[in-house]
């Protein structure tokens, strides 16, 4: 591969922490500075959904309240509604992801509504953010179940495509394709992305894995070879879904970056302090993580 930057956006107070009992903000703050620290320049902080479902991510606009503190950090807020959009616009986030699951079944669990009900729901949401009082949000639009769901099996990849399309013609700035459940492989990866590159122009395309079954980092490597240089991780591997049964672990941050690096990739995440803050992360959650480098440290260190 010639030499290619990706960038990693930290997942793990967001999307980490989402599916843990929740933790302290005192906590949540210990490990956005570890995060910090890493040398990482996207971080996903929270998420502006009902608490009543994610309790986890009850202190949101709280936690945003510290956010100015990092000014180097782009931050980024995931909604599932308007009314999310517009609580995160309120809190001075000015990245928000919204995420329009590609089947029914998923997208009803997760959200209340169809996957072309969540679609339709673009417009709105690209409306708040661009009018944000101050400086205009930007919004990336997350398909997930991109691969397969949990409750209806294969996404067929026209679908996929569909709502892509949709989310560029509606105005969103970024796009992103997730493996929800942590299913997909190598090739299926090449050819979905190859797919969605082709529609949606100059809009920049994010992936994201779980390594539910062990073929998240091969697959971020296979979306790297296909043209995408937006990857999603979480410190120690932290993660997973809460309305999608069996769904586990997001890739892990450092492991990300020990592929990425020794491949000849080019990150700004330095695997060290990668390591450092998925050892914080497994302190606030006080369970082991899945992470292989918090077991196994990487190959220079451990000559």
């Amino acid at each position: 591969m010639t030499q290619t930057h990706v960038t990693i956006r930290e997942v793990g107070l967001r999307d980490g922490l989402q599916i843990e009992t929740p933790i302290p903000l005192s906590a949540k703050l210990e490990l956005l500075a570890a995060v910090a620290a890493t040398g990482v320049r996207e971080v996903e902080a929270t998420a502006f959904v009902s608490p009543t479902k994610v309790p986890s991510m009850a202190d949101a606009a709280e936690l945003a309240t510290h956010l100015h503190n990092y000014a180097d950090i782009e931050f980024s807020a995931l909604v599932a509604s308007p009314n999310g959009a517009k609580r995160a616009v309120a809190a001075g986030l000015r990245s928000i992801e919204y995420v329009v699951a590609a089947d029914d079944a998923f997208s009803t669990a997760n959200v209340g509504r169809t996957s072309a009900e969540a679609t339709a729901q673009i417009d709105e949401i690209v409306t708040i953010a661009h009018a944000a009082p101050g400086s205009p949000a930007t919004v990336e639009v997350i398909i997930a179940t991109a691969w397969d769901s949990p409750f209806e099996g294969p996404t067929p990849p026209r679908r996929v495509v569909e709502i892509a399309a949709a989310a560029r013609d509606r105005g969103a700035d970024r796009i992103s394709i997730a493996d929800t459940i942590g299913t997909t492989t190598p090739g299926r990866v090449t050819a979905l992305s190859a797919q969605v590159l082709e529609v949606i122009g100059d809009l920049p395309l994010g992936a994201h894995f779980h390594n539910t079954r062990g073929a998240g980092l091969a697959s971020a490597y296979a979306a790297v070879t296909a043209g995408v240089t937006r990857l999603d991780a979480a410190v120690g591997g932290l993660g997973g879904c809460p309305f999608a049964p069996g769904a586990t672990g997001n890739i892990a941050t450092e492991d990300l970056v020990y592929l990425l690096t020794d491949s000849g990739c080019t990150v700004d995440v330095d695997l060290q302090a990668a390591i450092a803050a998925a050892e914080v992360a497994r302190s606030a959650v006080g369970h082991d993580l899945p992470g292989a480098l918090l077991r196994a440290g990487d190959r220079i260190r451990s000559r």
